[in-house]
């Protein structure tokens, strides 16, 4: 029979010693608090390890070891009003536009519960802010990750967020980003068009697939190399979206081999030490990238919008740093 232990906060350690069957079933009947359907839907997390290797796949034979599974808390059904400062771009009866700071999340998730977006919006919107996305992401039309800052709109009522979410799916947003790499993609200019899902080593991870997921279009120029011109050790790169799908910039950058800047998920392999000494002294904690323009034409009114937001202090510490090289 399995022995069950847990320690104290959401680890949990099961150790099945005669397991047979599918290893969704084995962990649920040694956890008895936790449904298959619980059990498979943290393997799809990558919540789920036996010996420090992720497993993912619930119709897997199960194997005898220790499993080691991290049970996050549970979220409150409904956000709660959080009086945080946002920076408000622009604001009517039917939208807000607001410049994101990095480290901020777009909505309760498993890790970032409160000092959201969602939580801030409620509060500084109240009760006219759209139901249409759910009461977990009240407003929310798209994100932007957590890491990763620059403009962002959300909807005010039903009809703005049916009219923001039909120019998002034709592809009518004008939305550029600004990223720092490691290196500088080669040709300096071009699109790149990949499949996009998730990554079968690590389901929190998007990779580029040759088969099945979702086709992802990205167009980007190369503002400026930084180091010797024959092979520049950084560049600041512009990347304007035709599709938006999660992680599409970090992924299709890293692709061309030139992952942004302080990714911790997509930026393999190390700078050069003149850039990792550029990005100590700019205090980069994050992947430098920043949602730097969104145009779109307001849902309701029919006016054209455009907001353009700068480089936040920590990517134009890090850029400044990188032009001395």
């Amino acid at each position: 029979m399995p022995r069950f232990s847990a320690p104290p906060g959401d680890e949990r350690y099961v150790e099945l010693t005669t397991a047979t069957g599918r290893l969704d079933r084995a962990l649920a009947d040694a956890l008895p608090d936790l449904s298959r359907a619980r059990v498979q839907a943290l393997m799809a997390q990558g919540a789920i390890t036996r010996d420090g290797k992720a497993v993912i796949d619930p119709s897997a034979r199960a194997l005898p070891g220790l499993y080691r599974l991290v049970v996050p808390a549970p979220i409150a059904p409904h956000p709660q009003a959080e009086n945080m400062a946002l920076n408000v771009l622009f604001e009517d009866e039917h939208l807000i536009v607001i410049d994101k700071p990095a480290g901020m999340s777009a909505h309760p998730a498993p890790g970032s519960q409160t000092g959201t977006l969602v939580n801030a919006l409620i509060h500084h919107c109240g009760a006219s802010l759209s139901g249409i996305g759910g009461v977990a992401r009240p407003g929310i039309v798209h994100r932007l990750d957590k890491n990763t800052s620059g403009v962002m709109v959300a909807a005010k009522t039903d009809a703005a967020h049916r009219g923001l979410s039909a120019l998002f799916a034709a592809h009518d947003i004008e939305r550029t980003y600004i990223a720092l790499t490691r290196g500088a993609p080669s040709p300096a200019k071009g699109v790149i068009t990949t499949r996009l899902g998730r990554s079968s080593g690590d389901r929190k991870k998007m990779a580029v697939l040759r088969a099945g997921g979702r086709e992802a279009i990205t167009h980007y120029a190369v503002a400026r190399a930084f180091g010797p011109a024959a092979k520049p050790v950084a560049a600041r790169v512009a990347c304007r979206l035709e599709t938006g799908r999660t992680h599409q910039i970090r992924v299709h950058l890293a692709h061309k081999g030139a992952p942004c800047l302080g990714d911790p998920a997509y930026g393999s392999g190390p700078p050069a030490p003149s850039v990792r000494e550029a990005i100590r002294l700019a205090g980069l904690r994050r992947q430098a990238l920043h949602a730097s323009v969104l145009g779109f034409r307001h849902p309701v009114t029919g006016a054209d919008l455009r907001f353009e937001t700068a480089l936040p202090p920590d990517m134009a510490a890090l850029e400044a740093a990188l032009q001395n090289l």
